[in-house]
């Protein structure tokens, strides 16, 4: 039997490190507060107030019982390596290392979680998805790329919800605009905010040549206070109903009920054409509409505030941050953190969260620098 007390001691610091940034001390205290607060028999006088009081108990005991499992974990590896070794039966080593090897995967997933400094990391987000230069090539890439997300987002057990679709001229799509529901939904999409280049044989060249297709992310916070922040006069919207119809198979609901939304003095644009009603389409753009808004308040704050102190930020949305190249050979690779994949048809599966945990490694190492 090799001895584990090493790797056993780091192990009980990381999850002692867990602790920490998970502020437990404090978590104790509030879940407290917060079963005194549900437990009040006029809780539901105010149905906003105490939906949000039921998610912050969940997520406060999430993060609770977490812990509570990677010690127990702990707890259970250093009690099979003492009878183990007090024995001398190696037999044990197998079970032993099966448990020190989970709880080291869980770890790693949640030290991910130390990475999300913002704001609103912990929340939803609104995603725009447009097809860039490439023409029917970029259509074509769009699409896959909504696949990429929905196939992501189902994975780690995150809802989509996909507002509107576009269909392309030819094929693929010209746009789509979806909400991508879950814990740090928000915090990782930010890892996808940019321009991705796609390199491959045209499928739709006769030629079969090389073609270059782009088409970028947009990423929005989903902000509870914005539809009553933001004010929006109705004189300067106007309102579309059409027909959905075209590429976007289960995405697309076929009615004459979709409801496109322009805010005239910015040239902000949302749509939504997958509830069953015009209504209920026009409410859920109104909703997108405002998040929108809300986000070019913030961005524009942010951009007066380094006015003021003399700095010059990079505006990412534009740049190019990924290149999924097909031909001349297989890669994926992110341009700003060098991690790169060559299995193109996992990452194209969903299998992103590599890039995204890099993405946010290299973010906190560049922020601690400036």
């Amino acid at each position: 039997m090799q001895d584990l007390t090493p790797r056993l001691a780091a192990l009980a610091e990381r999850i002692n490190e867990a602790k920490t940034y998970l502020r437990k001390d404090e978590l104790d205290i509030r879940q407290a507060e917060l079963e005194a607060a549900v437990a009040q028999p006029d809780l539901w006088d105010d149905p906003e107030a105490a939906t949000k009081l039921q998610r912050e108990l969940a997520r406060t005991n999430d993060d609770l019982e977490l812990l509570s499992r990677l010690t127990a974990a702990h707890e259970e590896g250093e009690t099979l390596f003492e009878m183990a070794s007090e024995e001398g039966d190696d037999s044990l080593e197998g079970e032993i290392e099966g448990v020190l090897q989970g709880l080291d995967r869980d770890l790693e997933a949640l030290e991910m979680r130390s990475l999300f400094t913002g704001d609103y990391d912990e929340g939803d987000a609104v995603c725009v998805l447009q097809s860039g230069a490439g023409g029917t090539d970029a259509q074509d890439w769009a699409e896959l790329m909504l696949r990429m997300y929905t196939r992501w987002a189902e994975a780690r057990g995150f809802d989509i919800e996909v507002a509107s679709v576009n269909a392309g001229t030819e094929a693929g799509i010209s746009s789509a605009e979806f909400m991508v529901k879950g814990r740090y939904a928000y915090g990782m999409m930010q890892a996808e905010r940019g321009v991705h280049r796609l390199v491959r044989r045209s499928p739709f060249n006769k030629d079969a040549k090389r073609q270059t297709a782009f088409a970028s992310v947009g990423v929005i916070p989903v902000l509870e206070e914005a539809a009553t922040e933001i004010e929006v006069d109705e004189k300067d919207l106007r309102i579309d109903t059409y027909r959905s119809s075209g590429a976007g198979g289960q995405h697309v609901n076929v009615t004459d009920s979709a409801v496109r939304i322009t805010h005239l003095p910015t040239g902000t644009v949302t749509s939504c054409q997958n509830e069953r009603s015009q209504h209920q389409n026009k409410d859920r753009a109104m909703e997108m509409l405002k998040l929108k808004l809300a986000e070019l308040e913030r961005q524009k704050r942010e951009e007066e505030l380094a006015a003021e102190a003399g700095e010059a930020k990079m505006v990412d949305f534009g740049s190019q941050i990924r290149s999924y190249v097909l031909h001349p050979y297989q890669m994926v690779k992110d341009l700003r953190t060098e991690h790169e994949n060559g299995d193109f048809e996992e990452v194209l599966d969903g299998e992103l969260d590599p890039f995204i945990e890099s993405y946010l490694r290299w973010k906190r190492t560049t922020a601690e620098a400036e």
